[in-house]
This record gives structure tokens, sequence and C-alpha cells, in this order.
């Protein structure tokens, strides 16, 4: 059932963003060949006019949570026509539903301007869903999964300034408002007295600092990002509880020949004080350890780390292949070499924006012991 519903979501892409974009090609009537080849770029220019204007179907699927169904909306854009300096921004939405009566509906945006020097990255989001929980830390098992109600609003925001070239120093603010939870009577979170297990609020503050080399945001053919964030949670603020919470994303990528691409990866975060169970480092996601629902593994560190080849095949296709590990620990100290769960998969994309070389991807990810995940999304996972 999942492969049909793949393969009938899959055709209705190629229906609508498949043919979205390619590169211009001559005009001139040589062969039947190159009429047709231009017959297809007539189409794909047509369908990117459409794709621009109209939402897209997605489609993922975890064993975990099941079929998820929705509409997404994806633009490359820039903001200004006198700034021929900054780079693209983005606005994205979506909305989905799943088989296990999960609602998501988000707002995310990068805009970039002032000839690159502020940057502002923002994202709001809903969520209904059931979670699902192995236990926390990293030795808990699958047997052992335990399903927790919740509803989530949550803002994110940073608004950043370039302090020398490639450098930039910003300031998060987070809010996030978790309620509605509901767990079994004998669940570890009420036996355990997990902090959280009754909602809360968070509100928080603190700072950021990036080093950006890259070519293109959405699509890097070269260069390298660094991200770091340091926000705090203190009760004056509001904060239901007080807590701190520190990440790294470190990125860089590699054009071997022609357009080849190898990307790297490395995060960690790391989470101190009266941390709730909803605000761990979690494990797994559309991005990151593809295959594992996000949040089953949760602990107080987090540390992963990627791989991925992207190598295109024709015209607007492409194909990636990637590996990753990753693990949590209650802190630091306490990582091994035991432990670690890996992670591989591959995707196929199809360019929807030549002028700012976006991509469609559709990805597979697999782990160990019928670990599985689909999803559909734009832009590279990173």
């Amino acid at each position: 059932m999942i492969k049909k519903n793949i393969l009938v979501l899959f055709l209705f892409f190629l229906a609508n963003v498949v043919f979205a974009q390619t590169d211009t090609i001559t005009k001139k009537k040589v062969e039947t060949k190159s009429d047709s080849l231009s017959k297809f770029d007539n189409f794909n220019k047509k369908a990117e006019a459409f794709f621009k204007v109209c939402p897209v179907p997605i489609y993922t699927h975890t064993p975990e949570a099941g079929n998820i169904y929705g509409l997404a909306k994806f633009n490359v854009l820039n903001l200004s026509k006198k700034d021929t300096i900054s780079k693209p921004s983005k606005l994205s939405e979506v909305v989905s539903f799943s088989s296990n009566g999960r609602i998501n509906a988000s707002v995310a945006t990068e805009l970039i301007f002032k000839e690159n020097k502020r940057v502002v990255v923002a994202y709001i989001n809903y969520q209904k869903q059931p979670d699902y929980i192995f236990g926390i830390g990293n030795d808990v098992k699958r047997e052992d999964i335990e399903e927790i109600q919740l509803e989530r609003i949550k803002f994110f925001a940073t608004y950043m300034f370039q302090v020398k070239k490639d450098f930039y120093v910003g300031f998060p603010i987070n809010f996030a408002h978790y309620f509605n939870i509901k767990t079994e009577p004998d669940s570890f979170l009420i036996t355990d007295n997990i902090t959280g297990v009754k909602g809360g609020t968070s509100v928080g503050s603190g700072l950021a600092i990036a080093y950006d080399t890259r070519d293109n945001r959405y699509n890097p053919q070269q260069g390298g990002y660094v991200i770091g964030y340091a926000l705090t949670h203190p009760k004056f603020l509001g904060s239901t509880y007080q807590y701190s919470k520190y990440e790294i994303d470190m990125r860089k990528y590699f054009n071997p020949w022609l357009k080849h691409i190898i990307a790297l990866q490395a995060t960690t975060s790391n989470t101190t004080g009266d941390t709730p169970f909803y605000e761990l480092s979690m494990l797994g996601s559309d991005a990151q350890m593809r295959g594992y629902y996000k949040g089953a593994y949760r602990d107080n560190v987090l540390v992963d780390s990627q791989i991925e080849y992207r190598a295109p095949i024709w015209n607007i296709f492409g194909v990636t292949g990637w590996v990753g590990t990753g693990r949590v620990a209650s802190n630091y100290k306490d990582l091994s070499l035991n432990g670690w769960k890996l992670n591989y998969g591959a995707g196929l994309r199809i360019r929807v924006d030549t002028e700012h070389n976006t991509n469609l991807r559709i990805d597979y990810g697999f782990g160990p012991d019928g670990i599985s995940g689909v999803y559909f999304a734009f832009a590279e996972a990173f």
C-alpha cells in the first residue's frame, strides 16, 4: 500500500512540477532530437510558472508517524531589484495531516538584504500530533515505544548582522508553548516524574554566530557554513522551566568534477538545567538521520554527522546517496564508541527553479531493524 501511495504521488509530482526548469538551449531547428528537447524545455518553463504560484502535494512516511499528506509552497526570490549583490531569499509554507492524527502547519523564511549585510531566519509552527518516544537516553529499546499526545505553538527568529565579510552575529528569540499533553497512566514520564509532563512555556534569547561562504544557500556547490546558537530560558522572561540550549551546525561542500558535489555536515546540541522532555536534543528529522523519527531518541546531548554525494543525471534530474551516524547522551563525557546509530539512503532531485538552482527532493532514508522514512521537500537537506 505504501509503495502504491508513493508511486501515485510521485506521478502527480511529475505531472505538476517535475518539468519545472531546465537550462536554456538553442532554438535552431537542426534535427528531430533537438526539436523534441526544445518542446521538453518549453513545457518546463510553463510548469515553472505554475509552480511559482500554486502549492504542490507532499508525502512523508515513517513507521511511527504513518503516512503524512499535505501541501507545500516554496519560493526563492530577490527582495530588491536594485540590490544585485544580496543572495536570494526564501519563503516556504507547509500544511500536512497524517494517518495517525497529526496536524502540522508552518511558515518559514530566510530574508537576505542590504547587500548580504542583514539576514533574518524565522519560522512559526503549529503542531497537533502524537509524539513517539522510545524513552530518554541512547540505549532505549524500540519495543518500549510510547505515544504521547501534545499540541505546540512555536516561534523562532534570528536577526543577524554582518560584522566582517562572511561573518555574522545575531540575536535569536525563541518562544514555544506546549499544551494538551496526554499520556498513558503508566507512562515513564509520570512514573519517573520527567520534567515537562504537564506542558509549559519556553521563552528564551541569546547569541548566534555564523560563518557563511556558500555560493547558494539552498543548493550549495562549494564553500562552507558554520552557525552556533546559545539560548537561555530564564523564568523571569516567562519560562515555565529554567534551562539553556547550545547548538553548532558545521557544513562543507566540494565540487570535485563537473557538477558532482560532496557535502559534509556535523552537528551537536546540548541542553543544561531543568530542560523539559520536549526541548531535549533529538535525533532524527527530514534533514538529519533521515529515516529516524525525530525525538524517538532524545537526551541532553546530541552528536551526528553525514556525508552526501550529489550527481546530475540528465537535464533537470539528479540523484543523491548518503551515509550518516549519530547518538544521544546525558552529557559529553558519556559519549563512547558504542551505541552509534547508522543512517543511509538515496534520493531523487528535480530542479524546479533554474534561475536559483533549487531542487525538489525525494529521499528514502534507512537504518537497522526496520528504521525507514520517505520525505518530499524543497531545497537540499543541508
